[in-house]
């Protein structure tokens, strides 16, 4: 006697309760399998990108939104400081290293950065092709970058005005690519990397555009003190988190501590996810009642084959066994199912912010929690089957065939 097929000729004979059951334990599955899929993508590109960085240095505003500018590239900057100021104030021993940036253009949605070297050693970058931006408007670009834009070594380009892409072109001034950086999946990928000193000619070239006169363009040259967007600092020891209270309190620029703001806005984002993880538990379980209540059902009105199976020489753990698979089954469909569809909708969400902050979540294989997500949907498939299938064993043969 083939148990699987008969179960599955049962589950057949019923779609309707059979689809209702698998669809719920499918949409649980879905839920908590995207859920994991997501915090996992968002927690490695958050931790490795903010690794090695202690500290960001930048104007006054919201320290989470200096982050995100700052590390993540995801938001806008809270304003500019003068380069002076900020080299004063990282001057101090306790500073290992402070890396300065410089934004506000971008080329087709894809911001242009003024760095130096460390900003690309910092993130493990090497040169793939061409070489290190060494002149004025020479550019390095991330991999991401030259596969969307299609920039190549030797390409020219005039970046937009502020982080839209639909900003005003620089169109006087071009950038140059000669280097492109090899992948790191880190947000260095996404960047087009240049010396600080262009994006001062840059802006200087822009607002003496708009001036008139020579004689007002050269005083403006002269005279516009050089600033810069943010700085990255690591410290020599933790000692150096002191240093960040000291500069809030006594200076007119911010320090922010990357890892307690990214743990905050982690914590408040962990309220949803916890809530949404809970209400897919919720379905999962309604989904094992649903089981349940199906093979209940299917018990009743399948008694007198089942007293002829066992009357024909089939044993009850036989009949307990093909229960028991009935539930094994939808548990299992649910998973696979679940897991598909989990892998569609981080698709789809990849898509959808690769298209707006060019980062790439999809990553497509299982991860251990979702073994543990499989073991609790077979449990949950089987007790809900168990629970009905003991009637097997207090069935009476031969009432049940004399009722019939």
């Amino acid at each position: 006697m083939n148990l699987f097929r008969i179960s599955w000729s049962n589950l057949k004979d019923k779609p309707l309760s059979s689809f209702l059951s698998g669809l719920l334990m499918t949409f649980g599955i879905t839920i908590i399998s995207l859920l994991l899929l997501l915090n996992k993508q968002l927690d490695d590109q958050f931790r490795k990108n903010i690794k090695g960085i202690d500290m960001v240095l930048g104007a006054k505003g919201s320290p989470l939104q200096l982050i995100l500018s700052s590390i993540y590239q995801i938001d806008s900057p809270t304003g500019n400081m003068p380069l002076e100021e900020a080299e004063r104030l990282t001057r101090n021993p306790m500073i290992k290293t402070a890396i300065p940036l410089s934004m506000g253009d971008n080329y087709q949605s894809f911001r242009i950065v003024g760095t130096n070297k460390k900003y690309i050693d910092h993130f493990g970058a090497s040169i793939a092709q061409g070489k290190l931006f060494q002149q004025e408007l020479e550019t390095v670009i991330g991999p991401r970058v030259a596969a969307v834009t299609g920039l190549k070594i030797g390409d020219t380009f005039a970046g937009s005005h502020g982080l839209d892409k639909d900003g005003d072109v620089h169109a006087n001034t071009k950038y140059k690519v000669v280097g492109i950086l090899s992948p790191t999946n880190t947000v260095a990928d996404q960047l087009i990397l240049t010396p600080l000193s262009s994006v001062w000619a840059i802006h200087e070239h822009h607002e003496a555009h708009h001036e008139a006169g020579e004689a007002q363009e050269d005083e403006a040259s002269e005279e516009a003190p050089r600033e810069i967007t943010s700085m990255l600092i690591k410290f020599r020891n933790p000692m150096g988190m002191m240093l960040a209270r000291g500069i809030n309190s006594n200076s007119k620029l911010q320090a922010a501590l990357p890892n307690i703001e990214i743990n905050r806005l982690f914590s408040l984002l962990g309220v949803g996810v916890e809530t949404l993880r809970g209400l897919a538990a919720v379905i999962m379980l309604i989904s094992g009642i649903s089981v349940f209540v199906s093979l209940y059902n299917s018990l009743k009105e399948r008694r007198y084959e089942m007293a002829l199976m066992l009357s024909m020489g089939a044993t009850r753990a036989q009949l307990f066994g093909m229960l028991l698979l009935e539930g094994l089954v939808l548990a299992l469909i649910g998973f696979v199912l679940g897991v598909l569809f989990s892998r569609l909708g981080l698709w789809l969400f990849s898509n959808s912010v690769s298209s707006e902050y060019h980062y790439n979540l999809a990553a497509f294989n299982i991860l251990p929690e979702e073994w543990i997500l499989l073991g609790v949907a077979i449990l949950i498939g089987l007790l809900a089957a168990a629970l009905p299938a003991l009637g097997v064993y207090r069935m009476n043969i031969s009432r049940t065939l004399a009722e019939e």
